[in-house]
């Protein structure tokens, strides 16, 4: 949590209060120390208020909590589910992530069918002297 705190480059009390925007009656507020808690590990913060986090960093629950893979992602999955994708903060539609889906399965098809064998092996290095004869031109 102080990782993506930081990383937006807000202090406890700026976050404290972007979590209070919207709280709903009867909710206490959050204060510096309770986040500061929070990010020390030394108290732990209920449902509402990991969800208030997620919200506000962007992430989700299974992130906040340390329940996540970031060695892996399989782009077909990410492609085919109803999260919205951008790629450089442009929008991507169905139809954007289907056609980039065919792209991508087109070029795995084609690197599985070269070999070593298609490829032409150099092993010299060619001269191009187009200078020695300068009475050709």
């Amino acid at each position: 949590m102080r990782a993506l705190r930081r990383g937006k480059g807000i202090t406890l009390k700026q976050l404290a209060k972007a979590l209070n925007k919207n709280i709903s009656r009867g909710e206490a507020k959050n204060t510096e120390s309770q986040i500061g808690n929070w990010e020390r590990g030394e108290r732990n913060p209920n449902y509402l208020e990991v969800k208030k986090l997620a919200d506000y960093f962007d992430v989700s629950i299974d992130y906040l909590v340390g329940r996540y893979n970031n060695d892996q992602v399989d782009l077909a999955k990410a492609m085919i589910t109803s999260s919205k994708l951008t790629y450089n903060d442009t929008p991507l539609d169905n139809n954007d992530k289907y056609e980039i889906l065919q792209l991508i399965s087109g070029y795995l098809h084609a690197r599985g069918r070269r070999s070593t064998g298609d490829l032409i092996n150099i092993n010299h290095q060619e001269s191009l002297d187009l200078f020695n004869n300068q009475n050709d031109f």
